[in-house]
C-alpha cells in the first residue's frame, strides 16, 4: 500500500506560495464537524473583481450551486464562502433559505450585494446545514483574515473533508509581455468523476479579463484540468469551481493573450486535478491513459474516459497486473471508430500489444515495475488519425469499498 503523503509533499511550502496582491483568506472553525477540524474557509476580493463558476451537471444539485448559477458570470465578485462537513444537498427550500443567508451575511460584513458573494458546500447530503455552527464559522473566519500564505493554506485545510492532504498549487506566469500570479486550492477525494468530480475549487489571479472572458475561460481550463480525471464515476451534487481575478477589468486583453493565460492556468489546475486523483479514497496509485491515432480529439478523450473508467482496469492497476487485454477491449466497447490492425498499446513503456498482435513480454517483470510506480502510464493508438487526448483515474481497492460502505454509518 502506498503512504499517506503529508501536505508537505503534495502541496506547496509557505515560502513557494506566491499569491496575487488584492485577496484575503481564512480558515475558521464552527463545529460542522464533529472532529473539530476547521469547517469554514472564506476568500475576500478587496475590491469588486470579475468572476466566474462552473458547476456540477447532476441533474440534483446542492442548494449554493443554485446560487453560484444565478450569480455568474459578475464583474462585482467580493467573496467566496465554503463551509465543509455538509453538502446542503437535497435540503429542501429551507436548504436554498441556508445558502443563501450564508452569502448575505458575509455580504453584510463586506458592504456589497448578497448576489456579489459565491457560495459553496460540501459534506453529506441530505442533512439539514446547522446555520448557527455556520454563523459562528463565518464570524470567526473574518477574523481570520489575512493576505499571507498561512492564511491562504488555512483557508484550503478548511474546505477539505475526507481529503488525506491538501491541495494547492500557485505560480508566476506571463501573457502579453507581462507578469502575473496565480494560486488555486480545491478539495476531493471520493465520488470523482467527469464534470468535475467531487470537488471545490477556487481560482484567484491578478491576470485582467472581461466578464465575457472569464466564464469562457474557466470552460476551457476545467476541461484541461478538472474535468480529465475519475476515481469512482460517481458525479457529485456540489461540483463547483470558481475563478476570481483582480485585474484591471478596464486592460481588455487581447485573444491571443488570454490563450496565453488558458494554457498557464490549465497547467495549474491539472496539477491538482491529479492531486485529487492521488488523493482517492483508498488508492494505492492513479493511473494515466494517453490515446493517440483517433478520428478526431474528442473521440480520443471519449476512449480514454472509458479506459479509465473500466472497473477491470481499475482493479488491475491495483494488482500490477499487465492484463492488456481489458484495456483493449474497453477501447472497443468505447463507441468511436477503431483501427484494430493499427491499435497498439503500452505500459510503463513496453510494448504489450503492436498493430492487432500481442507481444511476448516478461510479465512478472513489468508486473513489479507497474506495482512499484505511483503513477502507472498507459500508451493506446487506435488507428492513424490525429485525434488524441489524455485522461487519468485511480485504481479500485478494497479500502475504497470498505471506506464508502461506512460513510454515513
Amino acid at each position: 500500500m502506498k503512504p499517506t503523503p503529508s501536505d508537505s509533499e503534495v502541496s506547496q511550502s509557505t515560502s513557494e506560495i506566491l499569491l496575487p496582491a488584492g485577496f484575503r483568506f481564512a480558515g475558521a472553525t464552527g463545529g460542522i464537524k464533529a472532529s473539530g477540524k476547521p469547517d469554514v474557509s472564506l476568500i475576500v476580493s478587496d475590491k469588486p473583481c470579475v468572476a466566474a463558476a462552473v458547476t456540477t451537471t447532476n441533474q440534483v444539485f446542492a442548494a449554493p450551486v443554485t446560487l453560484c448559477r444565478e450569480r455568474s458570470p459578475t464583474a462585482k465578485c467580493r467573496a467566496v464562502i465554503t463551509n465543509s462537513g455538509n453538502a446542503n444537498a437535497c435540503t429542501g427550500r429551507q436548504g436554498d433559505l441556508d445558502a443563501i443567508q450564508m452569502g448575505s451575511v458575509v455580504a453584510d460584513r463586506l458592504e456589497c450585494e448578497a448576489e456579489d458573494v459565491f457560495v459553496m458546500s460540501t459534506g453529506v447530503i441530505g442533512q439539514p446545514l446547522p446555520m448557527a455552527k455556520v454563523l459562528v464559522g463565518i464570524e470567526n473566519a473574518f477574523g481570520n483574515l489575512g493576505d499571507s500564505a498561512e492564511h491562504f493554506i488555512a483557508a484550503n485545510d478548511a474546505i477539505c473533508t475526507t481529503d488525506a492532504y491538501r491541495k494547492n498549487v500557485s505560480i508566476a506566469f506571463e501573457a502579453g509581455g507581462q507578469s502575473y500570479r496565480l494560486a488555486a486550492m480545491c478539495k476531493g477525494a471520493g465520488m470523482i468523476a467527469p464534470n468535475m468530480a467531487t470537488m471545490l475549487g477556487v481560482v484567484v489571479t491578478d491576470f485582467p479579463m472581461s466578464i465575457e472572458q472569464a466564464p469562457q475561460a474557466l470552460r476551457r481550463i476545467t476541461e484541461r484540468s478538472f474535468n480529465r480525471v475519475s476515481v469512482d464515476g460517481h458525479m457529485s451534487t456540489n461540483d463547483t469551481v470558481v475563478l476570481m481575478t483582480g485585474g484591471d477589468e478596464q486592460s481588455v486583453v487581447t485573444d491571443e493573450v488570454l490563450d496565453e493565460f488558458v494554457a498557464a492556468a490549465s497547467d495549474a489546475c491539472l496539477e491538482l486535478a491529479k492531486l485529487l486523483v492521488a488523493d482517492g479514497e483508498g488508492a494505492v496509485r492513479f493511473f494515466e491513459v494517453a490515446v493517440e491515432g483517433a478520428m478526431s480529439d474528442a473521440d480520443a478523450l471519449t476512449i480514454a474516459q472509458t479506459v479509465a473508467a473500466s472497473p477491470l482496469v481499475k482493479t488491475a492497476i491495483t494488482g500490477g497486473d499487465p492484463n492488456w487485454g481489458r484495456i483493449v477491449s474497453a477501447a472497443g466497447y468505447a463507441g468511436p471508430k477503431m483501427d484494430v490492425a493499427n491499435t497498439s498499446l503500452t505500459i510503463e513503456g513496453v510494448t504489450v500489444f503492436e498493430n492487432g498482435q500481442p507481444v511476448t513480454i516478461d510479465a512478472a517483470k513489468l508486473s513489479e515495475t507497474m506495482k512499484s510506480a505511483v503513477e502507472v502510464k498507459l500508451r493506446l493508438t487506435v488507428g492513424t488519425g490525429s485525434g488524441a487526448s489524455e485522461y487519468w483515474s485511480s485504481d479500485l481497492t478494497v479500502d475504497y469499498v470498505r471506506f464508502n460502505s461506512l460513510y454515513t454509518t
